[in-house]
């Protein structure tokens, strides 16, 4: 079995220049057609298509689709959790018990001071506190959490992809 970075490598060897032109194409428009991306690239449709198709394959693409805005469905606060763990081999657990909480819509494991690190939507103070209080905290294994409001989002973008011309 290969290694995450191993894995990565051998990603990597197989991307060229025209994928990653058509990686940066996508990255700043995901809904522009096939053959707008084949005439940019100077290669066919199928071309294209073939090249898509192979990057989601190897997990290169990973997902596409439509940026929500939470405060349009009434998700004012969005807030960031720290949540200490009593063990870090307790992390598939609890994230379990998370994937039933709605407005959790993010989770890192991560190294500091939180065993992991999630990002989620509420809609008023009232709801952040039931959702602090009521479901993550009671969730067997977490010792502690500590709470960050986010008061602006100032960037969202993705990783840029450079290439050759």
């Amino acid at each position: 079995m290969l290694t995450n970075c191993k894995q990565n490598n051998l990603i990597m060897e197989k991307i060229d220049n025209l994928d990653k032109k058509i990686l940066s194409i996508l990255s700043k428009n995901a809904r522009i057609p096939f053959k707008d991306v084949a005439a940019e690239c100077n290669v066919s449709r199928a071309a294209i298509h073939q090249r898509v198709q192979h990057l989601i394959e190897a997990d290169v693409i990973t997902g596409s689709g439509f940026d929500v805005n939470p405060k349009s469905l009434g998700y004012s606060t969005c807030t960031y959790v720290g949540i200490s763990l009593e063990k870090g081999s307790m992390y598939k657990d609890v994230v379990e018990e998370l994937q039933h909480i709605p407005e959790v819509v993010e989770c890192h494991f991560t190294t500091g001071p939180y065993t992991m690190l999630v990002k989620l939507y509420a809609r008023d103070n009232e709801q952040l506190m039931e959702l602090l209080n009521g479901k993550l905290q009671g969730i067997h294994g977490v010792m502690s959490t500590e709470t960050l409001i986010s008061l602006e989002q100032s960037i969202k973008r993705e990783i840029p992809v450079h290439f050759e011309d």
